[in-house]
């Protein structure tokens, strides 16, 4: 049975190169990275290669920007063993702009997550966005406010939680 990893973080505070440190150091099992970006304009194009460069070879890539739980549960199925997704947030973001219940599709990745860690190691990352002031618009604030609730429901099931701040790692959870 594998376990469930939370990495928390602000912007550039290096909570995605921890979590591949620590999944790298996990067994030799074959390991995938699930994407949530969308190569929506040349800079994100250019940031998506970049990291897929610095995973190198030994990393299965795939890129699901909104049908998360089924792709984590397809991935433990196929039998890899350590799954890095890189992250909550940006998938909340989608998840917004399509219009989705968040709510219910939180829920779904939970179920998901517990499926997925009978068979793999999961390594979660997401950005902790609600230390900073009141966002002034209703959509950032929801924002927020929902990213906020999905980090503590994820890190409630979590086997292991850590806060990265300035490239320095505070364990959370153990």
């Amino acid at each position: 049975m594998g376990k469930v990893v939370l990495v928390l973080g602000g912007a550039r505070s290096g909570k995605s190169a921890f979590a591949l440190r620590e999944a790298s150091a996990a067994s030799g099992a074959r390991k995938a990275y699930v994407a949530t970006a969308r190569p929506e304009d040349e800079e994100m194009r250019e940031r998506i290669e970049r990291h897929r460069r610095e995973r190198g070879e030994d990393w299965w890539t795939v890129e699901e920007p909104v049908a998360l739980p089924s792709a984590l549960v397809a991935l433990a199925e196929e039998g890899f063993g350590t799954i890095v997704l890189d992250c909550l947030t940006l998938w909340l973001s989608n998840l917004l702009a399509r219009g989705e219940d968040v709510r219910v599709r939180t829920e779904e990745l939970l179920s998901a997550l517990e499926q997925a860690r009978s068979g793999a190691s999961l390594f979660i990352v997401s950005n902790e966005v609600g230390t900073g002031i009141v966002p002034e618009g209703a959509l950032a604030r929801r924002f927020r406010d929902d990213a906020g609730w999905l980090n503590q429901q994820v890190a409630a099931r979590a086997d292991e939680a850590y806060l990265v701040v300035a490239g320095l790692t505070v364990k959370l959870k153990e």
